[in-house]
């Protein structure tokens, strides 16, 4: 093996363990050794996406298309950058196009098809979106993460009829496959099937826990200042309640909490307790912080799970607190406004 492949090679190893660091020191050797490889800048690319750098992926991968305007492995990739984070539906549509006017490969067929499907819909184009799906070649795959993606967009698009073949043919080939799991639970939970629901959920998040954090992950120190930042960025109206609020951080959901029906993939909870409301007074008609005491339970492989890079990671938390507020605040509102309905018929009982 020459220096060049041998870097290439090394290269890739190291981005699908998660060592950046390594990744792009491989990646710079071999752009020394090649500075016009096509190969070379499709990887470039591809650590710095791992890294968080959108841009600098994108030029990468634009500069290995430019050096083989055949190269499909580039293409696909520029794409998939540019329907997310980059949100560029239409050029991540145009490359797709391209991808499927040169090639023959079943496999890049079924990418480029699942990117275009993931494009319109981010444009809110579902008949589009949907149309992708039926000119796919028929499946299942030989490569289980294809029948998983595909399985997904059937799933995601409200056919569960023909996402379950696709989903039990990823397990078939693949049982560690994590994701597919939680879609089998997903399949299951709708048909009713609550104890093959439960079943599918704790083996996912089994898989996760052994999968563990990403090497990108920040060390627990930096989590916490993550989230410190993250509650000064919700909601101005939220901060309050988080003054005097308790903070636990766990990997993921306990498995008795999955058994009760919490999703294996929460990134958190917060469990809201009306407090400092003596017997005899009355109850508030609004919430205000000094009402309420908050718990909160942050969950740090599924936060890793969804941040796409270290970048992301605070402002994912501060997304999922905001959206587990807003969920406990209407709970508790619910349990007032019960509560003084029965106080109100308890009142006309005895007048």
């Amino acid at each position: 093996m020459d220096q060049l492949s041998a870097h290439l090679e090394r290269g890739w190893d190291l981005a699908q363990r998660g060592d950046i660091a390594g990744a792009q020191a491989s990646a710079q050797k071999a752009l020394e050794l090649e500075p016009n490889s096509p190969e070379v800048h499709n990887l470039v690319g591809y650590v710095a996406a791992l890294d968080g750098d959108s841009d600098e992926a994108l030029e990468a991968y634009q500069q290995a298309i430019e050096l083989d305007d055949h190269y499909v492995e580039a293409m696909l990739n520029a794409a998939e950058l540019m329907v997310h984070p980059l949100g560029d539906h239409e050029g991540a549509l145009r490359l797709c196009d391209q991808v499927l006017d040169i090639t023959e490969y079943d496999d890049e067929i079924v990418d480029a098809l699942l990117l275009k499907f993931e494009a319109y819909n981010a444009q809110g184009d579902e008949d589009q979106a949907r149309r992708m799906l039926e000119m796919l070649p028929e499946g299942p795959y030989d490569n289980p993460s294809q029948n998983f993606l595909v399985g997904r967009a059937y799933y995601e698009s409200g056919d569960k009829q023909k996402s379950g073949p696709f989903i039990d043919a990823a397990l078939a080939s693949d049982e560690g496959h994590a994701e597919a799991y939680y879609y089998a639970g997903l399949l299951a939970e709708d048909a009713g099937d609550r104890r093959g629901a439960c079943v599918a959920f704790l083996r996912t998040r089994q898989l996760e826990l052994e999968l563990g954090m990403p090497a990108w992950a920040p060390n627990p120190e930096t989590f916490l200042l993550f989230t410190k930042n993250a509650v000064g960025a919700l909601q101005e109206r939220f901060q309050p309640y988080f003054e005097n609020a308790e903070l636990y951080v766990a990997d993921v959901p306990g498995p008795e909490m999955v058994v009760d029906g919490i999703d294996p993939r929460s990134m958190a909870m917060i469990d809201a307790m009306v407090v400092d409301l003596p017997d005899d007074a009355a109850l508030p008609s609004t919430l205000g912080p000094e009402h309420v005491q908050l718990r909160i339970f942050l969950y740090a492989i599924n936060i890793m799970r969804s941040a796409p890079a270290l970048h992301a990671v605070q402002q994912t938390i501060t997304e999922a607190l905001d959206q587990e507020m807003e969920l406990a605040l209407e709970d508790i509102e619910r349990e007032l406004a019960g509560a003084a309905a029965i106080d109100e018929l308890a009142a006309g009982l005895e007048g």
